[in-house]
């Protein structure tokens, strides 16, 4: 079979010539329907365009209009406002002349009055010098009426003034102190009846005598002992003296020192019951009986310290302390008078905030020299200075005793709180025995100051010497003068004398007219 190649290879050119004039034709349609459409569009476009471009151009004609509205408007406001200081500025100039003229004026015027003033000056000077002449001269003149000099007349009207003045001053210090012990004894007796309330303490008394009671009279010529060997023993060994009267079955050991007669109390007692009595023997039961008196005294000041919560004590110090058992001061042990102290500077010190331990320490020590002040010379403060010193007390514990009784000032409120304990312990009722001579002695002493002022008539110790009144001449003290007299006495009585408790001052001064109708 023959086949026809170039009839099918022209057949296809043809159909490929024809596919590709169709194609082409297609899209030349297609490209001229999307060139139409890109026109319509680009038209559209450029309406739109003039149409925002129309409109902006009327916004940006009103905005400039507006604009320039303004510009207009703050032009105007600025042109007013210069106007305004320009008519500022013209008031000112105007008010800045006037005033320079007021000036001007005022200059003038100071100009003329400074005139007038050194004029007038000079006139008051010339007046001045007439007036001290014409003073001078009425001067002399009053003194040649009144018989007194310038001096004398001065002299007498400061006096006046002085008296009217002092007068004042008196009643002033007067009511001051009136105020003030209103406050102070209130605080004072709060302070005062807290702290004895809550401490109390037995009232005991110590003699200088002891009684010893024997069993029978049989035992006083034992105690005698052949031609009166062993009473002489008792009293050279234990330095007491032996009262053996005709009281039956008792004798009597009389000494001052408390120490020694327990002593020989106890020596006398332990012979009593051993029977046997001869030298030998006594000086034997004496040396055990000073020894276990010597353990006694220890353990009384050990117990003390313990009772009172008092610590770090030396065993010489505690032994001292115990000592005090066997003095006495006025009849009051001074052991007992120590811890009483003791415990009232405590409990004060507590309702002060002070230091408590501190405190009784101090009340417990402030007489602590009175247990050798008869082995040592010196009064029994000195003594318990060195004796606080020596063993490194606080240096409060060693103010309270150097000041405990005025002696030396006090620098703490402990030293003040054991002065004040010590008075109240010793001036208590029943706390000191007083004789009758130191009682009758204390009175005259009292009336003696009284009488001793200028211008008193007669002084009397009343109400067992806690009150002195004193009359005074009228015609020679006056009534300031008696308040004066009042403190001086008070000074006095307390810089030389010593008592217990206080001494009321009473200054009478009275004056009596008496007349009789017939």
């Amino acid at each position: 079979m023959n086949i026809n190649w170039a009839s099918i290879i022209l057949t296809l050119l043809i159909g490929i010539l024809f596919g590709g004039g169709l194609v082409i034709a297609y899209f030349t349609m297609k490209g001229n329907s999307a060139s139409k459409k890109a026109e319509s569009l680009l038209n559209e476009a450029r309406k739109e365009a003039d149409k925002y471009k129309r409109d902006s151009m009327l916004e940006l004609k009103e905005e400039s209009f507006k604009l320039k509205q303004e510009a207009d408007k703050e032009i105007k406001q600025k042109k007013e406002e210069i106007k305004d200081n320009e008519s500022r500025l013209l008031q000112r100039e105007n008010n800045l002349d006037k005033r320079e003229e007021i000036l001007q004026k005022r200059d003038a015027t100071l100009d003329e009055r400074d005139n007038n003033l050194l004029a007038k000056q000079k006139e008051l000077q010339d007046k001045e010098v007439k007036i001290n002449d014409m003073l001078k001269d009425e001067m002399k003149k009053l003194e040649e009426i009144s018989s007194y000099s310038k001096e004398k007349a001065k002299e007498v009207l400061m006096k006046r003034v002085e008296n009217e003045v002092s007068l004042e001053m008196v009643n002033l210090i007067k009511e001051k102190e009136r105020e003030a012990k209103l406050v102070a004894n209130e605080k004072a007796r709060d302070l005062i009846v807290s702290s004895m309330q809550r401490y109390a303490e037995d009232v005991a008394s110590e003699q200088t005598v002891s009684t010893i009671t024997l069993p029978n009279d049989e035992m006083k010529g034992r105690l005698i002992g052949r031609e009166g060997r062993n009473i002489r023993t008792i009293e050279a060994v234990t330095g007491v003296d032996l009262i053996i009267d005709d009281t039956p079955e008792a004798i009597v050991i009389s000494s001052f020192d408390p120490l020694r007669r327990e002593i020989a109390k106890v020596t006398i007692e332990t012979l009593i019951k051993d029977g046997r009595i001869h030298p030998a023997r006594i000086e034997e039961v004496y040396d055990k009986v000073s020894k276990d008196i010597d353990n006694k005294i220890t353990e009384m000041g050990t117990e003390t310290l313990f009772n009172l919560g008092i610590t770090n004590v030396e065993p010489d110090l505690v032994h001292l302390i115990g000592k005090l058992h066997f003095r006495t001061s006025y009849g009051q042990n001074a052991l007992k008078h120590s811890i009483e102290v003791a415990n009232l500077t405590g409990l004060m010190a507590s309702e002060l905030g002070e230091n408590v331990a501190l405190a009784k320490r101090a009340g417990l020590l402030h007489d602590i020299g009175k247990a050798i002040d008869f082995e040592i010379e010196g009064s029994h403060v000195e003594i318990g200075l060195d004796i606080a010193k020596k063993y490194h007390e606080d240096p409060v514990v060693i103010n309270a005793i150097a000041s405990h009784h005025g002696d030396e000032e006090k620098t703490s409120v402990i030293s003040c709180l054991v002065e004040i304990a010590d008075t109240l312990s010793a001036a208590r009722p029943g706390a000191r025995n007083d004789s009758l001579e130191n009682y009758i002695k204390r009175l005259e002493q009292l009336e003696e100051i009284g009488d001793s002022f200028e211008g008193v008539k007669k002084s009397y110790a009343m109400q067992a010497g806690r009150e002195l009144r004193v009359m005074v001449k009228p015609e020679e003290v006056d009534d300031i003068s008696s308040f004066k007299m009042a403190r001086d006495l008070k000074q006095k009585i307390e810089s030389e004398l010593q008592y217990p408790g206080t001494i009321k001052i009473i200054v009478i001064r009275e004056t009596r007219v008496q007349e009789e109708a017939k």
